[in-house]
């Protein structure tokens, strides 16, 4: 099978997509309610899309392609309402949060789907741990070689989106010290992690892709599970290393703050990126998922030791003309609130804990805050 075609289109348009979990509100453990929810929801037009996934205790949901941080908004909530009254009528819960704080990966069934089954043959127990959740964000691009440029030229700013969409601090039932644990279980993939420093499609295409499918490794891009891959079909790169949120106005403001970041980058004003800013790639990226905002970065190309928290602020005050342009300024100042004091989702799940001694507890909040807004 070659390579798509990359599907050229918009540049910084943005679509989201958020892997939602399916939670029995009597016990607050997962529930395998994903083929009751899907039938359910399939009765009515749906609001943007819902499909499985790899397990039967989760669903993914993705919104229709936007150019503005409020119509985004907008969808997500009408889609957050929908699922919430969907919910209600099979008595099952929905929330956020990248981890379930103590569900047993063992217990878990893998969704009867011909991809997933084979995912489960070739991953093993991999596959069922693979029951975690996080939010993607697509970035349209006017050509295929804009896109690997962008891809690149992001990898400084991977620790940001890891520090501010960070909600699963507890797996297992255990504190895991992370701020964002999910990420491990990713990792553990062995197509994980950055992809090829190659800047043009054509070469990407040749040299790189047709080699890994000559080895049978991979069939398409699907299998590649790179925190920030190309996605041809839609004319778009994927950034995935966001942990589901607990609410969807943190899901739509991550989305923004990629967009006016990547409004940026095309200025083309910084130093271009290059390979040797992957020397620091996964130290920085530890960094994110152990410590979330009060980790420490180091500048890829200036080898400068930076807090994390106040690069993150840095930023949001630099990309404030770019987000103004494309309509974004409420979804920094939520960023800005997140850095400045606030905290992540982590950070909020920690002080439940803290203030019940019950991770059942974590859960609750985390429904509460999925469905904080919703309609009646």
């Amino acid at each position: 099978m070659a390579l798509e075609t990359f599907k050229a289109g918009t540049s910084l348009t943005m679509g989201v997509e958020l892997e939602l979990q399916l939670v029995n509100p009597t016990d607050f453990d997962l529930t395998p309610a994903a083929g009751d929810m899907l039938d359910l929801l399939a009765r009515k037009p749906f609001p943007g899309d819902v499909k499985p996934e790899i397990t039967e205790s989760m669903i993914e949901v993705s919104t229709d392609v936007h150019t503005r941080h409020d119509e985004l908004l907008t969808q997500l909530r009408h889609i957050r309402d929908v699922l919430v009254v969907a919910g209600d009528r099979l008595n099952v819960g929905l929330c956020g949060g990248g981890t379930h704080p103590f569900q047993h990966w063992s217990e878990r069934r893998i969704f009867s789907k011909p991809r997933f089954n084979e995912l489960s043959v070739l991953y093993g127990y991999l596959a069922k741990q693979f029951t975690v959740f996080g939010q993607h964000v697509h970035i349209g691009c006017a050509s295929a070689n804009e896109g690997l440029y962008l891809l690149h030229a992001l990898n400084r700013y991977l620790p940001h989106f890891i520090a501010l969409s960070a909600s699963s601090p507890f797996s297992q039932g255990a504190d895991t010290l992370f701020d964002s644990a999910r990420l491990n279980s990713v990792f553990a993939f062995p197509l994980s992690g950055r992809a090829p420093f190659l800047l043009d499609w054509a070469e990407f295409e040749g040299a790189y892709f047709t080699k890994m499918e000559k080895t049978g490794v991979v069939k398409s891009m699907k299998d590649f599970y790179w925190d920030i891959r190309p996605k041809p079909e839609y004319g778009t790169i994927e950034l995935r290393v966001c942990d589901t949120p607990l609410t969807v106005e943190r899901a739509a403001a991550l989305a923004a703050y990629l967009q006016a970041l990547c409004h940026m980058l095309l200025e083309r004003n910084d130093p271009p990126p290059r390979e040797d800013d992957y020397l620091v790639y996964n130290y920085n990226r530890f960094q994110a998922c152990r410590f979330g905002l009060d980790g420490f970065l180091v500048h890829p190309q200036t080898n400068e030791t930076l807090s994390l928290r106040e690069d993150i602020l840095a930023t949001l005050r630099r990309l404030a003309p770019h987000a103004a342009a494309l309509g974004g300024g409420a979804a920094l100042d939520e960023l800005q609130n997140v850095a400045a004091g606030a905290g992540n989702h982590a950070s909020l799940l920690r002080r439940t804990y803290a203030n019940e001694q019950s991770p059942l507890a974590m859960v609750d909040a985390a429904m509460l805050h999925f469905r904080k807004t919703a309609a009646p």
